[in-house]
């Protein structure tokens, strides 16, 4: 092999090594470095051959790294941008999708001591969630109060 091509391999495993990557991240990254998308390409293929690249490996990386602080739409639109397709995004949504009001419950609780008071609060909480992906009836839950389990809190009932 020649030393170009060794050196892209070996940037490629480096990549692989400190966590998993999608095909289209993991080639942006190598294209920086080497002018022939041929190259580029017949190396991933060789790395999805050898199992070293894959989709699903990468979908539940990505989906266990980001489901502590964002909702459902927000996974799914950083998966989208890594051109995983439709089965793939779908199996590791699955694993995401059961628990997201607790999730959303978690992540405002971080961030906000108290319910919002007034309609500038809520809209200040309400954009929070949302822009963390959070569906807006998870978020309507979160902020009237209701716990996951479907109760509410007691700070809301006052």
């Amino acid at each position: 092999m020649p030393r170009a091509e060794l050196s892209l391999r070996a940037r490629a495993l480096r990549y692989l090594a400190q966590r998993e990557h999608s095909r289209v991240e993991l080639q942006r990254k190598l294209s920086r470095h080497d002018a022939d998308p041929a190259a580029i390409d017949s190396l991933l293929d060789e790395l999805q051959r050898l199992n070293l690249l894959s989709a699903e490996r990468f979908a539940q990386s990505l989906v266990h790294r980001r489901r502590s602080r964002y909702g459902v739409a927000r996974i799914a639109q950083e998966l989208a941008v890594h051109g995983l397709d439709a089965e793939i995004t779908a199996a590791a949504l699955r694993a995401v999708g059961d628990d997201e009001r607790a999730r959303a419950q978690a992540v405002w609780a971080r961030k906000f001591a108290h319910l919002p008071q007034d309609a500038a609060e809520r809209a200040r909480q309400t954009r929070f969630l949302q822009q963390r992906g959070f569906s807006s009836d998870v978020v309507r839950a979160v902020l009237r109060g209701d716990t996951a389990d479907g109760g509410q809190a007691d700070e809301a009932a006052g």
